[in-house]
Formats: structure tokens, C-alpha cells, sequence
């Protein structure tokens, strides 16, 4: 197997308020990205995501910054908040993500002419192509529709075609399906899984939805409190999770096979911490955990391997592994 496209090494970033208050907001983020695989980080709101994803393409907003850790592109270090031109991210707003006075022909020209150097008959000739990848229908004449002018589903579809303008090797998708309906939702997953294969792209999805993470992943982390509290091949998180969040992430999924039983799905009791409530010490988890003990509360737990190629942050793993 060729080595990785994107390595990230103990990565955090800090979050500064307007009171001159610092909080870790992403704490030791590892993860190593392989061309063709899909790494899927799935999470509550709030828990780093995203600001995950924005460190990597070097975007985070004027009160992070990184403060620790390595991001690598094909062995390269990358300077933090320079992005890298290799790595391109789909947004879960394209309403908001794409300019609304430009149209979206011209928007994907200017990124292919500025990642391209070519003219603007040669950037039009692809941005149509790119626009018709992408499953537009009559893509020359969408060329001139401004952002609202399009349904959800064809603003994403346009995000990811100015996504693929820049030609990356790395694809990063921060909540791409988010807001849309069931069918579209289907229809963008199954686009973006098309796309990576006939690439050969990287791509590293976020979602809150762990259902989502499932249809696309080879490999999970799950993210809570800025932390990676599990990670490992998709199949065997998912199916035999080893962290109590994992599990009461996979309860709260509604199953066809509850139908009828009286068996709904289960919330998690509580609510994730904010960045001002995350204990310093202990486990970020234990106030909403039922099995938590004295040490969980005191221990903050490291990332230990539980079996080849699978790390869970738990005291106690193998207590707390079965979703029912």
C-alpha cells in the first residue's frame, strides 16, 4: 500500500474569547490518509470537528489558532494556516460558502485560472465539464445562475465541482449533506464516493450523523470534546464499539429492526461540555456516563491500543463494548 497523502500529528488548536480567555478547542488529533480510503470523524456538535478540518486547510477563524502538532502533505510539512493547494474542502453551507453577486460559472473559472494558470475559454471549457461530473443537467446554461437560483442539493453538487476545480489529491467534506433531504442526501454521498474512486482521492469526512459516517468510512474516529476518544476500521468500531460514547452514539440511530418492538432509540443522558465547562483533569465523558468511577474522574485517559490497528481512550473498554 503507498504511503500517506495527508499525516496529522498531535495536532491542537486553541480557542481565544473576547475576555481574553484561552480553551483548547481540539486537543492530539493523529490521524494518516492513504489516496483512495475515507477517513469519517463523527461527533455531537461542538466536539472539534470542524475546527479539525479547518486547521488542515489552514482557514480557521480569527480566534484559533493551532498550538501544537504537524500536518504533512506527501512527507511536506505544511505551515499551519497556509492551507495546502492539494487539499480542498466541500462546506455544509453552500448558501453561504459560495458568493451570492457572482454567478457560479464565474466562481469556478476564477479558482480554475487561479489554480491553473490558463485562459478563460480554456477555465469556462472545464468548468462546464466539471459542473456535468457533478450530475448538473445542461451545465453550459447553469454556468450563469446565481447561488439562488439553485436548490440545496445543486449548491452542493456546485461546492463539490469548485471543490474538484483545484484539482486536489485530498478531499476534506465538513458536514456536506447536512440540511438536505434523504434522497439528495443519498445522491451527494454517492457523487462524492464516485468522484474519490475515479480520483484516487483522500478524503476525510466529518458528520454528526453516524449513520452517514458508516455509508462512507473505511476508517472512524470519534471525536468528543476536542479529543479522539476511538478510532479504527469502520466495520469493527461500528460493530463492536469499545468507548461508551461510541455505543450511545449508535443507540441514539434509529433501527428498522426496532420496528414493532417497543425498542426506540436512546439519547445520551446530558449534554456535551462546552469549551469554558471541559474538566482538566478526568475524563471529558464521565459526567454523562452511567459506569463511571472514581478514577474516571480523575484520570485523563490516553489513546491506547486495543487491538491492532484499534485505540480507545477508556479506563474500562472491554466493560462497556456491547450497544445493548
Amino acid at each position: 500500500m503507498s504511503g500517506p497523502l495527508l499525516e496529522v500529528s498531535g495536532l491542537s488548536v486553541d480557542i481565544r474569547t473576547s475576555e481574553g480567555n484561552t480553551f483548547p478547542a481540539v486537543e492530539d488529533v493523529t490521524l494518516a490518509l492513504r489516496p483512495g480510503q475515507t477517513i469519517g470523524i463523527v461527533g455531537e456538535s461542538g466536539s472539534g470537528k470542524s475546527i479539525t478540518l479547518r486547521a488542515i486547510q489552514g482557514i480557521l477563524p480569527g480566534a484559533a489558532r493551532v498550538s501544537g502538532g504537524e500536518i504533512r502533505m506527501e512527507g511536506k510539512p505544511i505551515d499551519p494556516g497556509a492551507g495546502h493547494p492539494a487539499i480542498a474542502m466541500v462546506f455544509q453551507d453552500p448558501l453561504n460558502s459560495l458568493n451570492p453577486v457572482f454567478t457560479i460559472g464565474n466562481q469556478i473559472v476564477e479558482t480554475i485560472r487561479f489554480t491553473r494558470r490558463c485562459s478563460r475559454g480554456e477555465a469556462r471549457a472545464r468548468a462546464v465539464e466539471l459542473l456535468g461530473d457533478v450530475g448538473l443537467s445542461e451545465p453550459a446554461r447553469r454556468m450563469s445562475a446565481f447561488p439562488h437560483q439553485l436548490s440545496g442539493g445543486m449548491r452542493q453538487r456546485v461546492m463539490i465541482a469548485l471543490a474538484l476545480a483545484r484539482d486536489p489529491r485530498v478531499l476534506l467534506a465538513d458536514e456536506p449533506t447536512t440540511a438536505l433531504d434523504v434522497t439528495v442526501q443519498d445522491q451527494i454521498l454517492l457523487l462524492l464516493e464516485r468522484t474519490q474512486a475515479e480520483r484516487r482521492l483522500g478524503m476525510v469526512m466529518v458528520s454528526h450523523d453516524i449513520g452517514v459516517i458508516a455509508q462512507v468510512a473505511d476508517w472512524v474516529m470519534v471525536m468528543y470534546a476536542g479529543r479522539i476518544v476511538e478510532s479504527g476500521p469502520a466495520d469493527r468500531v461500528l460493530s463492536d464499539p469499545a468507548h461508551p460514547y461510541t455505543a450511545g452514539l449508535l443507540r441514539a440511530v434509529p433501527r428498522m429492526d426496532d420496528v414493532g418492538t417497543g425498542r426506540g432509540f436512546r439519547a445520551i443522558d446530558g449534554q456535551p461540555p462546552t469549551l469554558a465547562t471541559r474538566a482538566n483533569a478526568g475524563c471529558a465523558f464521565q459526567p454523562r456516563c452511567p459506569s463511571a468511577t472514581d478514577a474516571c474522574r480523575t484520570s485523563q485517559v490516553a489513546p491506547t491500543e486495543l487491538e491492532p490497528g484499534r485505540q480507545v481512550a477508556c479506563l474500562h473498554p472491554e466493560e462497556r463494548s456491547s450497544r445493548d
